[in-house]
């Protein structure tokens, strides 16, 4: 295997992140193949005994072990990494394998963590249940609100971890204020960057320590693979996350690796198609729902703060009618183009109740203390014509009285 002409890091870091996104990290073998091969292998063989030695003590580069490297996944952590204007990237099995290993792997015992309160369930678990049984306390805070992280901080204050926007609230986070007080006083800054991924957001750029991602998400962008990633410096990629990846093994499969791969060539086209739709459809929403969040509208109190961060609003964004669980069931039951899924990101739209799916394992009153209502929907805008979308979304709210 050898890299691509001109996949240097020198000059694939002058690319701008379109290039990237098709041609960064691509490797070829003698073969000259230019779509990346999927290699599946779990283990690799050498042409000597030292060989095998000198690679396991790091003193000589190639693959051990698919378990640490596999040619197919480090295409895609340098293709990442490239986009994200990160220095390295680690490839994982699920968002939520990323989620947990972003913070497990830099955390102990009698350590404190600052949150977002507005999460998605899984992380509020990992917040809330998972890591005080470490010994690693939680502090939630409203993570719209600069004063309240300065406040939360304490001696042993670890982490700050949060996503913008926060799902399903679209609760925006002021990324330069609350990464640069992290770095002030020692603190890493984790943000979950998969509502928007590079192509509409660097946290990087706001001095943010650690990004990590759901690649199931909008970088599948089709529905059909589960993969993450952690973004970072090399040092705390090799030296805090990989120790405890290599040890405990989420690992992205090299199939789920080249899906991600050819993904990430359409992920600027969709990223954009997708937001402008989104914009057409929230601003015909607007006029007839009682409330909206998305951060793209001007009625948005963040709406400034967010296209400050943000080259474009997302494809995502939420809504809450004052009929409750039942008039939002009654929503989703009356569309007929638009997908009922707990998905997002996908090129195919699709509408969601939080309360009842994404969130149902939090209780009640978290649930209140997150915004999430009982009549709030969360919808993903897809690549279909806005206007079939608007028409849908016309009809289903006649059925419900709206």
């Amino acid at each position: 295997m050898k890299r691509t002409t001109g996949q240097n890091r020198s000059i694939t870091r002058t690319w701008r992140p379109a290039t990237q996104a098709v041609r960064g990290g691509t490797w070829r073998s003698e073969q000259g193949e230019t779509s990346e091969a999927i290699f599946v292998s779990s283990g690799y063989s050498y042409d000597d005994a030292e060989t095998v030695a000198a690679r396991f003590a790091g003193e000589q580069a190639g693959m051990t072990y698919s378990r640490l490297q596999n040619p197919t996944v480090q295409m895609l952590e340098e293709r990442i990494a490239l986009m994200e204007g990160a220095e390295a990237c680690r490839a994982q099995a699920t968002g939520m394998a990323a989620m947990t290993t972003a913070l497990l792997c830099q955390l102990k015992t009698g350590d404190h963590v600052v949150a977002a309160r507005a999460a998605f369930g899984s992380c509020r678990w990992l917040t809330d249940n998972l890591l005080p049984k470490f010994g690693i306390e939680t502090t939630t805070i409203d993570a719209r609100d600069n004063d309240a992280w300065k406040a939360a901080i304490r001696p042993n204050t670890k982490v700050f971890f949060f996503e913008t926007p926060a799902n399903p609230t679209m609760d925006i986070v002021d990324l330069a204020y609350v990464c640069g007080l992290a770095r002030e006083n020692g603190i890493t800054s984790v943000v979950d960057n998969a509502f928007a991924t590079s192509a509409l957001q660097r946290p990087l750029e706001f001095g943010a320590d650690v990004v990590a991602y759901s690649a199931t998400k909008m970088m599948d962008g089709q529905g059909r693979v589960l993969a993450g990633a952690v973004c970072g410096s090399q040092a705390f990629i090799d030296e805090v996350l990989l120790p405890f990846q290599r040890n405990t093994g989420p690992n992205l499969s090299p199939f789920n690796a080249w899906v991600i791969l050819k993904a990430l060539e359409t992920l600027d086209l969709r990223a954009k198609r997708q937001s402008e739709n989104a914009l057409i459809v929230g601003k015909f929403l607007e006029g007839r729902v009682p409330k909206m969040l998305h951060p793209g509208l001007p009625s948005h109190p963040q709406h400034n703060l967010a296209m400050r961060q943000m080259s474009a609003c997302g494809p995502i964004f939420s809504f809450i009618l004052d009929g409750g669980r039942k008039q939002a069931m009654a929503l989703l039951n009356a569309i007929e183009l638009i997908d009922i899924s707990n998905n997002i990101g996908d090129s195919r739209s699709l509408m969601t109740h939080p309360s009842s799916t994404t969130h149902s394992g939090l209780s009640e009153d978290v649930r209140a203390d997150m915004g999430v209502e009982e009549g709030m929907l969360r919808i993903n805008i897809g690549l279909e014509d806005p206007a079939d979308l608007i028409d849908d979304l016309d009809q289903a709210l006649k059925v419900v009285g709206l």
